[in-house]
């Protein structure tokens, strides 16, 4: 899948398309068609980097509601004879999971659409889990046989269909097509399903691959053949070595972090690193300016899993370094440092938007760091990366970090993330937003009211709006 175009923040569409509050806002106050325009371009067009952690279904299932939009565009989506072309998850999965929140509030015609598209669609399993969440028992049965219908009466037919059954993501409708008296629905979803236990149960027993010998150099020899084979099993090595390795045998794992095989290498810093030998700070220090960037990212992995005074020691006399060494330095000052490292943390802050965008992968934890630390002069970036990110786990960071350092954060951002698409944001606002917007109060107790909402958002909720809570 292709990076989305994801336009301007202060447009609608980019609006909506990060999942902000002000998304749904800005598409109550706008002209409903170009409202819709831009909702109907965001569902059939997954605006996410990461489809499978970015939340938007229920975001947009609501605006739909809001908006009283009908699901064309989406049936069209669906429809496109591209869903046999382009079978990947992530081309209908944002639409087949907006659909499935429109069912539960009701909406028939997301019903009849999810039902049509199980029995006809390329991502029909998808729709399936979305139906064993929200049909009743007649419009699953309903979907037996034309369901079974994609599976051939020959052995790969059978095969497929076992392998169907077991990994089913909702296994309900399986269970009542198992109990269907027909024999050509329930015996053949019945010997499809013993199968699959059979399949699973020799995974289980079969072995997964070849497997490391009862010595250090076993492991290290373990460990290089599986990266000759492109497969990184450093950590997996690095646990072997835990088992194995006794104090006789430190030597040789030094002498191999600093100078052996990149497999072999990778595999004795990560145990080192987590040993918390003094010797791997040096060490590490070395790999990381190693030609191979395998050596010199596992290097700064490890580096960061350790938690040690002696880590965050390092770290400080690090985080001035303009490589990446020095900005992983950053972030574990972020993660584990104290107050004196606060300057360190907002340089490192500022230098990621600089350098690399409201984006950037290293800005997760430097925002996490500066709420942590509550380093008030980080407000200005945090509200920058906030407002120009496109993804909606940053932005609840941002979010988060705002409540810690922005005194104005609730009167104004912690507001609008009371719509925002992410759960963990929504549940920042319950507990901050200022509720003498009288906007906040309808929000709050309309959250509190629907059976959608998660039950974290709905406990943040009731804490502002409980008995005790007469300001709401």
């Amino acid at each position: 899948m292709f990076d989305p175009f994801i336009a301007p923040s202060g447009t609608l569409l980019g609006l909506l398309q990060r999942g902000r509050g002000d998304g749904t806002l800005h598409a109550l106050a706008a002209p409903r068609p170009e409202a819709l325009a831009a909702l109907n371009h965001c569902v059939v067009s997954d605006p996410r980097h990461d489809w499978q952690v970015e939340n938007r279904s229920l975001y947009y299932a609501r605006l739909y509601l809001d908006l009283d939009g009908g699901i064309e565009e989406i049936e069209r989506h669906l429809a496109d004879p591209d869903d046999h072309i382009d079978t990947d998850d992530s081309r209908t999965g944002l639409a087949l999971s907006v659909l499935g929140h429109l069912a539960s509030y009701g909406r028939d015609d997301a019903l009849a659409l999810l039902r049509r598209y199980a029995t006809t669609g390329a991502n029909w399993t998808w729709a399936l889990d979305e139906l064993a969440l929200r049909d009743d028992d007649a419009g699953l049965r309903s979907l037996a046989l034309p369901v079974l219908a994609r599976f051939p009466a020959t052995d790969q037919g059978a095969a497929d269909l076992a392998a169907a059954v077991r990994d089913s993501f909702e296994p309900r409708p399986w269970r009542l097509w198992a109990d269907d008296p027909r024999e050509a629905v329930g015996a053949r979803v019945r010997a499809a399903g013993e199968q699959g236990s059979f399949d699973r149960w020799q995974r289980q027993m079969r072995p997964g691959g070849p497997r490391p010998g009862w010595s250090v150099q076993a492991v290290f020899d373990w460990a290089q053949q599986a990266l000759e084979r492109g497969s990184e099993l450093h950590v997996p090595a690095a646990r072997c070595l835990t088992a194995v390795a006794g104090p006789d045998d430190l030597p040789q794992i030094v002498e191999a972090a600093r100078s052996g095989p990149e497999g072999a290498r990778c595999a004795a810093l990560h145990y080192l690193a987590e040993a918390s030998e003094p010797v791997v700070l040096d060490l590490i220090e070395a790999a990381a300016l190693s030609p191979s960037r395998t050596v010199a990212h596992t290097a700064i992995a490890a580096f960061e899993r350790m938690t040690g005074a002696d880590a965050v020691e390092r770290a400080r006399r690090w985080a001035h370094r303009p490589d990446a060494l020095g900005a992983s330095a950053a972030g574990v000052l972020a993660c584990r440092g104290t107050a004196q490292d606060a300057p360190q943390v907002l340089g490192a802050l500022r230098e990621a938007v600089r350098g690399d965008g409201p984006d950037a992968p290293r800005l997760w934890t430097l925002v996490d760091g500066a709420g942590r630390l509550g380093i008030a002069c980080a407000a200005p970036v945090l509200r920058h990366v906030y407002r120009e990110t496109s993804s909606s786990h940053l932005r609840g960071r941002a979010a988060r970090a705002l409540a810690a350092t922005d005194p104005s954060f609730a009167t104004g951002f912690a507001v609008e993330c009371l719509w925002d698409c992410e759960e963990t944001t929504r549940e920042v606002a319950a507990l901050h937003a200022e509720t003498g917007d009288i906007r906040v109060a309808e929000r709050l107790r309309r959250l509190a009211a629907d059976p959608a909402e998660e039950a974290e958002v709905q406990t943040a909720v009731r804490s502002r709006i409980g008995p005790d809570a007469s300001a709401v």
